[in-house]
């Protein structure tokens, strides 16, 4: 079936995909998560101040049965970041996430976000310590805050995921993977097995997942 006029703006301007009745929204988290800096025109960003009043609008939409985030980030904006995954986490209609290429930084509590977190085997996530670019003063308040900001960003990861507290934080200060860094990249069978994402799947599966929730949900309705 081929789009209109206006679908095709919709989805070069917001990453996303118009549903048919009771259909699937598709959502596009994609390059850097961009927040209240401006990126430079060269890079893909996703834009929080779009993201965040089209799941609100979804949420209320009744032509909308559920919504897949296609997730393929470099990470970017934390505060941007966890507000969309919260807005994510709060929907009532089914949501599922699908990680392809990358879900790295502040893409992990993304992924988790929806009630059904998938990932291709083809992709990887990368945990790691909260980073700011820029000059910073080294003082103790400044460690104490990024203490906080990183104990925010795990307290969401581990209430939305079957990962551990421990297991996280043994993750985020990994010193194996990266020479230069802390952290430790995941492939999509590793982050499955330590409980980041519920399953390894493909489009299939997290459509199929979305499908048998919205049936679900109609039968509940009529009986």
């Amino acid at each position: 079936m081929s789009m209109d006029k206006n679908e095709q703006n919709y989805l070069q301007e917001f990453g996303a995909s118009s549903a048919e009745k009771g259909g699937i929204h598709c959502v596009s988290i994609i390059g850097q998560v961009e927040g209240h800096q401006v990126l430079a025109e060269d890079n893909k960003t996703t834009k929080y101040e779009h993201l965040m009043p089209l799941l609100a609008s979804m949420e209320e939409a009744r032509d909308v049965g559920g919504v897949l985030f296609l997730i393929n980030t470099a990470g970017g904006d934390v505060e941007a970041g966890l507000a969309i995954a919260e807005l994510i986490a709060g929907m009532r209609k089914p949501t599922a996430s699908l990680v392809l290429g990358g879900g790295h930084s502040i893409g992990v509590p993304l992924a988790v976000a929806a009630k059904r977190s998938f990932i291709v085997p083809s992709a990887s996530m990368t945990v790691h310590p909260v980073r700011l670019s820029g000059t910073v003063i080294g003082t103790e308040q400044t460690y104490n805050y990024f203490s906080r900001i990183q104990d925010r960003i795990a307290l969401f990861i581990t209430a939305h995921s079957g990962i551990s507290r421990e297991k996280l934080l043994e993750l985020m200060h990994g010193r194996r993977d990266m020479a230069n860094d802390m952290g430790t990249v995941l492939s999509g069978r590793e982050a499955v097995d330590c409980g980041i994402i519920d399953a390894v799947g493909s489009l299939a599966d997290a459509l199929d997942y979305l499908h048998s929730k919205i049936d679900k949900k109609k039968e509940e309705k009529r009986g």
